[in-house]
C-alpha cells in the first residue's frame, strides 16, 4: 500500500512540476510580444488559463493529500510520531572538576 501511494506521489510531483512551469505569468512576458498568446494557441487566449490553473489546483490538493497519508503511514511504521532526531543519540557530557589554582 505505502508502494502505491509512494508512486502516487512521485507522479503527482513530475505533473504539478510540469503544469507550473507551462502556465504563463500574469504580465504578458516576451511571448506574448510575438503572438504567443494569440487566438492560435490549443485552448485558445483565455482556455489555457483555465484549464492550467484547474490542473494545479487538483494536482496540488492530491499532492497534500498523498504527503499526509504518507507522514501518516510512516508514523504508524516507526511507532514514533516524535521527529526524526528523536532516535539520535548525543554523546554524553564529561564532568569534570575545576583546576586547583597552584600555591
Amino acid at each position: 500500500m505505502i508502494y502505491l501511494i509512494t508512486t502516487i506521489h512521485i507522479v503527482v510531483c513530475f505533473f504539478l512540476i510540469i503544469v507550473v512551469l507551462l502556465q504563463s505569468g500574469k504580465s504578458a512576458d516576451l511571448a506574448a510580444a510575438f503572438g504567443g498568446s494569440g487566438s492560435q494557441t490549443a485552448f485558445g487566449p483565455r482556455g489555457a488559463a483555465n484549464a492550467l490553473s484547474k490542473a494545479t489546483t487538483w494536482s496540488a490538493v492530491i499532492f497534500m493529500l498523498t504527503s499526509i497519508v504518507l507522514s501518516v503511514m510512516a508514523a504508524r511504521f516507526t511507532g514514533s510520531a516524535g521527529s526524526v532526531l528523536n532516535g539520535s543519540k548525543a554523546a554524553p557530557v564529561q564532568k569534570t572538576a575545576p583546576a586547583q589554582p597552584n600555591k
